[in-house]
């Protein structure tokens, strides 16, 4: 007799009773590995935001620290020196990261509808078409050319938006069969009540595929907010200088006085910045709005990444 039966025969009170402290157990395991997997994830980010609050000094002589040793503004300070280039690239990337996010997420949803509709002939074609851009991509030098040459996105907001980031063929594939899982007799009964295929595009298909809407509309987010590539190939106007451009710039700025050290005008500048807290304090900068925007997206984002995995 197996562990099962005896507690059967022992009565089905004592059944129930195992059962619920196996289920208790199961939960324990489970909520002790979230919590380590959170504090993975969540104690790196308080780190960085103790050193960008620590004093230089004190970060040299005793290393990073989650409780700084001697609290100091002086990153956040020499930062604010230059606040208005930095508040201008605040605007510039928000103003991309919205209009990039709403354009790319619109295009994807409706690339992705045809590709999902079982009687559009040549679903099979493009989806090929899709799946080959994940596999292969032109190079760096045939890309420049097509969007310079041809495009002409220089020193414009379309050099931030267009190259890369509107449309990625993962995000389709993924739409796709998220559409695919919406019953096709919806769209049949709409289609005799008279709706063409937009609107039943628009006012039955979308409002459905909320869930995976926000979870590509957040990976759309996250590449347009940290995206600094783009402007450091397309964009020679300060006026359309990205926040993470501006960060990366600065940094490499950093690196590059620490590299001229013996010079005078190299000492002094070193001498008087806080160059170590000063990483910390652009990272905590450049990273706040996202870490803030992320619980609206949350409730989606696990619903919309296994719902469009279901089928393929």
């Amino acid at each position: 007799m197996d562990k099962s039966q005896a507690l059967l025969s022992a009565g089905p009170g004592t059944f129930r009773a195992a059962k619920r402290r196996q289920r208790s157990l199961y939960q324990t395991v489970l909520n002790g590995l979230f919590c380590i997997a959170a504090l993975i994830v969540v104690l790196p980010l308080v780190l960085v935001l103790s050193v960008s609050f620590s004093d230089e000094d004190s970060v040299y002589i005793h290393g990073y620290s989650f409780i700084p040793h001697k609290f100091s503004t002086a990153a956040y300070s020499y930062l604010w020196a230059d606040h208005g280039a930095i508040a201008h690239a605040y605007g510039v990337t928000v103003l991309v990261t919205v209009a990039g996010a709403l354009a790319g997420l619109l295009l994807t949803a409706l690339f992705a509808y045809p590709l999902a509709r079982r009687d559009f002939p040549l679903r099979n074609v493009f989806s090929f078409f899709v799946f080959f851009t994940i596999l292969f991509g032109g190079g760096l030098v045939p890309w420049y050319i097509v969007f310079t040459n041809f495009v002409n996105v220089k020193d414009s907001m379309l050099g931030l938006v267009l190259p890369g980031l509107l449309m990625n063929g993962f995000n389709i594939l993924v739409v796709r069969t998220f559409f695919q899982g919406i019953p096709p007799s919806l769209m049949e009964s709409a289609t005799i009540d008279g709706a063409g295929e937009f609107r039943i595009w628009w006012q039955i298909v979308m409002p459905l595929s909320l869930p995976v809407l926000a979870t590509i509309g957040l990976f759309m987010t996250l590449g347009y907010w940290n995206d600094w590539f783009n402007s450091l190939i397309f964009i020679s106007d300060v006026k359309w200088y990205s926040l993470q451009y501006i960060m990366q710039k600065t940094l490499m700025d950093i690196q590059f006085l620490s590299t001229q050290s013996g010079a005078g005008n190299a000492s002094a500048i070193l001498a008087t910045a806080p160059t170590e807290t000063m990483r910390m304090a652009m990272a905590i900068i450049g990273v706040g709005p996202i870490v803030l925007a992320y619980p609206f997206f949350q409730r989606y984002l696990v619903q919309g990444l296994t719902v469009g995995a279901v089928k393929g």
